[in-house]
Formats: C-alpha cells, sequence, structure tokens
C-alpha cells in the first residue's frame, strides 16, 4: 500500500457488514441469492485496491489542479483519463443494478461501504461515476427501451457520463420555480431551452458523450411542481448511427472550494434553438421521477460525509501517534517529549472523530440495509417496513455526516496544530471538500423540513411506529448480550424524550411556528439515531469482550460510552428548546440585521 491513511479502518467495515447487520443474510433472498459472504468480501477487497492505489494518490493533483473551463469546454485532471475506466471495471456504475442490465446485483449495504472507501480515496473523482449510476437508474426505472438502448446502455458501460440538471439561477433549491421550456414537435422529441446552474460533472473531456437528466416545463403545463417534466438531453445526441453536436452547452465553469477534480458548471440548452430533449415517463410528473436519483445522491452524499471524515480522522490519527511535542503534565522538562496522543485533550479530539466516524459508518450501512430490504424482502409487510424506515432515516442520513462530519474535519486539522491550516497537509483539503456536503443535494434547512414536516409531520405515527419496533428489538439484543443496563436505559428513556417531544411540537397549528425548530429537531434526533447505533455496536461487541481482551472492541466501547454521556444528554435540552417554539429568530425583522 503507497501510503499509510487506510481511508476506512477494514476491521470496522467487517464488523459492521458481518457482525452487526449480517450482510451475508441477505444472500437467502432471491435478489441476492448468487452471492455470498466471499462475493462480498472480494468486491470489498478490489474497491479497497482502487481506494488505495489509484484513487487516494491522485487526490492532492486534482485538488490543487481543479478542473477548469478553457472557453469552450471543461479540462479535467489528465489522470482522470487512468481513473475512469478503473471505475468503471470495478462495477461502480451498476454494481447494485440487476443483471438484466448487466449489473452486479450486489446489495446497497455491500456497496455502500465499498463506496465509502473510494469517496475516501477522492470523492471528486469517484463523483462522476456516482452522478452516472444515478441518471442511468432514471432511464432504467421510467426511460422508453429506445431511451434504454440509445442512452442508459452507454452509461452502464462507462462509455459515457450522466448528470442531474435542476437548479436554475432563479430557482436555486424552488424547483417549483423552473422555467426551462419544452417545446413537443412531430419528430417526437422536444426542443428544450433554458439555463442551469451547479451541474456537478456537467462537462468533462474523458468520455464520448454526457446525458443530463433535466428537469423542464412542457409549453402550457401547470404551473408549480405539478407541472415539471423529466429530460434526457445529450451532449451530443444521436443522429444515423453517429454523434452530432446537441445544444447543450457548458457555459463556464464555478470556482469551487471543495470537490476541485469534478467540475461544477453553468449550462445552457438551446442557444441555437436545436437542443432535443426526450421525455422521460408521463409528462408533468418529473418532480416525482427525480426523486429517485435525488434520494440516491441523498444517500451517496451522506457516505461521502463519513469517507471524509474518517480519512481525515486516520491522518490526524497518524499525526497524533507520530508527533512529539510537550511531555506530560507534571513531568520535569528534563523528561523527553511524548507523543501528542499522550495529551488528554487530544484523545478527547480522537475519540470524538472516531464517534462520529464509526457511528455515522453504521447509520449508512443500516439505511442501505433498509433500501435493500424495501425492494427485495420476501413479504410485503416487510418491505412496507423498511421503506418506512429508509424514508425516515434519508434525510437524518444525509445530515448527520455533513454536518457531524464537517465538525470531525476541523477536530483533523486541530490535531495538526499549525501544520492543519497548510497546503503541505491534507486535512485542509479535506475540511474544505466536507463543507459542499452540507450544501449538495438539499441543504441542512431543507433535510430538516423535509423529516420534521414531512417524515414526522403527515407521517409521523407511522414512522415513530416502525423506529420503536427497530430500536426496541435493539435494546433487546443489548440486554441479552449483557450491555450495560446504564447504556441501555438512557437510550429506552431518550427514544421516550424524543416521541413526546415529537407530539408537542406536530400538535402546534401554526405550521411556520411548527418548523421554526427543524434545524434543533434535526440535531436531536440525529443524535438519538447515533445512539441507536451505536447500542446496536455494543450489542455485537460485547459478548466477545468477555472473552478475551480486545483494543479494537474496548475502543468500540469507549465510543459508544463516550456517545451516550456527552451527546445523549443534549436531547433533553434540545426537546425543551424546540417545545418552546422560541421566537428570537422568527419574529426578527430584516431590518434588525
Amino acid at each position: 500500500m503507497p501510503n499509510e491513511n487506510p481511508l476506512l479502518d477494514d476491521r470496522t467495515v467487517d464488523f459492521l457488514l458481518n457482525d452487526v447487520f449480517d450482510a451475508p443474510a441477505l444472500c437467502a433472498l432471491p435478489a441476492f441469492s448468487d452471492h455470498s459472504r466471499e462475493t462480498f468480501e472480494l468486491y470489498m477487497g478490489m474497491a479497497r485496491k482502487v481506494a488505495r492505489n489509484v484513487l487516494y494518490p491522485s487526490y492532492r493533483a486534482m485538488d490543487s489542479e481543479p478542473a477548469h473551463f478553457n472557453g469552450k469546454g471543461v479540462e479535467t485532471h489528465p489522470k482522470m483519463r487512468d481513473i475512469y475506466p478503473q471505475l468503471v471495471d470495478l462495477g461502480v456504475i451498476n454494481a447494485t443494478r440487476s443483471v438484466e442490465v448487466d449489473g452486479q446485483q450486489l446489495p446497497s449495504t455491500v456497496a455502500v461501504m465499498a463506496n465509502m472507501y473510494l469517496m475516501a480515496g477522492n470523492a471528486s473523482a469517484f463523483g462522476f461515476a456516482m452522478l452516472t449510476s444515478g441518471a442511468a437508474h432514471l432511464i432504467e426505472a421510467f426511460g422508453t427501451t429506445e431511451l434504454k438502448r440509445d442512452y442508459m446502455k452507454p452509461m452502464y458501460e462507462g462509455r459515457w457520463t450522466g448528470t442531474m440538471a435542476l437548479t436554475e439561477p432563479q430557482a436555486g433549491s424552488s424547483l417549483g420555480d423552473v422555467q426551462t421550456r419544452a417545446t413537443a414537435t412531430d419528430a417526437g422529441h422536444y426542443l428544450l431551452q433554458g439555463s442551469k446552474v451547479f451541474i456537478s460533472g456537467g462537462d468533462q473531456d474523458f468520455t464520448d458523450n454526457i446525458v443530463h437528466l433535466a428537469l423542464a416545463r412542457i409549453d402550457g403545463a401547470p404551473a408549480g411542481t405539478r407541472g415539471i417534466s423529466l429530460f434526457a438531453v445529450p451532449k451530443k445526441r444521436l443522429q444515423d448511427g453517429s454523434l452530432v453536436d446537441n445544444d447543450a452547452a457548458c457555459a463556464g465553469a464555478f470556482h469551487k472550494l471543495g470537490w476541485r477534480g469534478i467540475p461544477s458548471i453553468a449550462l445552457n440548452f438551446g442557444e441555437r434553438g436545436d437542443c432535443h430533449g426526450y421525455l422521460v415517463g408521463e409528462p408533468h410528473r418529473g418532480l416525482s421521477y427525480m426523486f429517485q436519483m435525488m434520494n440516491e445522491a441523498r444517500l451517496s452524499i451522506g457516505a461521502n460525509g463519513i469517507a471524509t471524515a474518517a480519512v481525515a480522522f486516520h491522518e490526524s490519527l497518524q499525526y497524533a501517534k507520530d508527533r512529539p511535542q510537550g511531555r506530560r503534565l507534571g513531568a520535569s522538562q528534563d523528561s523527553p517529549p511524548v507523543a501528542i496522543i499522550e495529551h488528554a485533550d487530544v484523545r478527547r479530539m480522537l475519540l470524538r472523530q472516531k464517534a462520529i466516524v464509526e457511528g455515522g459508518m453504521s447509520l449508512m450501512v443500516a439505511t442501505a440495509r433498509y433500501a435493500d430490504l424495501s425492494e427485495h424482502a420476501t413479504t410485503e409487510a416487510e418491505r412496507a417496513h423498511a421503506l418506512v424506515m429508509l424514508d425516515l432515516l434519508t434525510p437524518i442520513a444525509k445530515t448527520f455526516p455533513a454536518e457531524k462530519g464537517y465538525e470531525s474535519n476541523v477536530l483533523a486539522v486541530q490535531i495538526h496544530g499549525g501544520y492543519g491550516y497548510t497546503s503541505e497537509y491534507l486535512p485542509e483539503a479535506w475540511l474544505r471538500d466536507q463543507k459542499l456536503n452540507s450544501i449538495h443535494e438539499g441543504t441542512t434547512g431543507v433535510q430538516s423540513l423535509d423529516l420534521l414536516g414531512r417524515k414526522l409531520g403527515k407521517n409521523g405515527q407511522v414512522s415513530m411506529t416502525a423506529l420503536h419496533q427497530e430500536v426496541n428489538a435493539t435494546l433487546e439484543k443489548a440486554r441479552a448480550a449483557n450491555v450495560d443496563a446504564v447504556l441501555c436505559n438512557a437510550l429506552e428513556q431518550s427514544l421516550a424524550r424524543v416521541t413526546n417531544a415529537l407530539i408537542k411540537v406536530t400538535a402546534e397549528p401554526d405550521f411556520e411556528r411548527l418548523l421554526s425548530h427543524s434545524v434543533d429537531f434535526m440535531d436531536l434526533f440525529s443524535t438519538f439515531v447515533i445512539g441507536w447505533q451505536w447500542l446496536a455496536q455494543l450489542a455485537a461487541a460485547q459478548p466477545k469482550l468477555t472473552s478475551a481482551p480486545d483494543d479494537f472492541l474496548h475502543g468500540k466501547l469507549a465510543c459508544a460510552q463516550y456517545w451516550f454521556r456527552t451527546e445523549l444528554p443534549r436531547i433533553e435540552h434540545l426537546a425543551t428548546l424546540c417545545e418552546s417554539f422560541d421566537d428570537s429568530y422568527l419574529n426578527a425583522q430584516p431590518d434588525w440585521f
């Protein structure tokens, strides 16, 4: 291995997949019957190799020499010409897709962990594959046979890339205000005209074509979100078996804080009146279709948040072990300096990083497992239950890694001290990358409105019933494994407190007032969910702890104790704040600022 940073801890990955979530048990489902623990480990091993030997060594160069607009199009870093074929050969684009589209039909439970290695290695390089996978899956799910043949197939094969083209300059996250127009023609296609901004991967120079999955409004469509349709808009369209320019042009690239290897561009459709778009699915249902890709992207951003925190944690851990500075408290000046990991405050920061990273990693695997079961469980009741849990956890799985992952990355910089904020060391670059995760695919505010307004407001009783079932099952396992009763009782009490807070908050008839503390409620809820994940890990670790001393398992116990003692008590404060409907910023007038 050409570097000392493992990106993710291999034993933690194995522990989560096999001991906590029993990924091999998914092979009993017909969809995954061709797989086994051995095939999972084979794929994971290949992903590790690509992440460590190909992606990670390219990260610094791609961050230092960003993708840029040359006046005609985007030039990506030359390394992408070598990297992308290796991602394609690994099969990441259609790893979880069915064999009918030449996929590997892997469970998302396994794929998400493999993806986290790749994201930790080089998130922006992997981003091209991630977006292509989501775009191709949209056409697979809702496109015609012709669209699948002409546009989905080349994306899954890795010959073309794909994007999601939603945001417009005047609309931002308000998709109901999309103005890109689509005019029907007698030839069966539509002519599109409009502008999109912040399109990640919207132009590149290492494949022959790019397919944009774009939202637009057909002439005469209803106003708002009810009038939005979905179109496949290639950079080059097929004509008589050849690729020709499709009047979908890059107008420039934004200079970004992080993720510098993948461009974020302004994209113009129809400057010459000749941009062909192909309707995906039925007219006016585009936003509901796009939610498939948006939800997949939210979970990918969450995985990226944990991966970015993980690689920085391992970097700061190694630095803390290697960097001599100062002496133990009370030691004489004649004593030799010690590694900074010997200082209590450094261990505090490292333990907090570890608790965030490994708790968040558990959340991502749990959410992916619900995704697998929601589609492939053997009974309708099991599928419905898993879908409720998937819907509930999705905004949390996007937000916790982004927000707490950023905090973890800040600690990695802090541990490096003066070196932390210099470009000679990588933590400052990962800190920049991490900040994008709280903005990509819906800001923290948007995710919080979704959690409290939709998942727990409109569907609160169903969602909370499912959550109680899952948490109680974990409590039962933990108690049977002789996990500390204090920790079990604390989680049980926290569940009751969260539930009572939800009842009080959602009883408020004023919807604006109800949602005024949605971000605080997200913090409260995600803090509880990570506590639940740490108890699940303890339930798997505790029986092994009693048999023989094990530093790895003692590290899990230390993280769980830290989370329960340091974070779980915050739930009471946050619950009280949400219930009070403090109106300090709700009533603040614009001129007061």
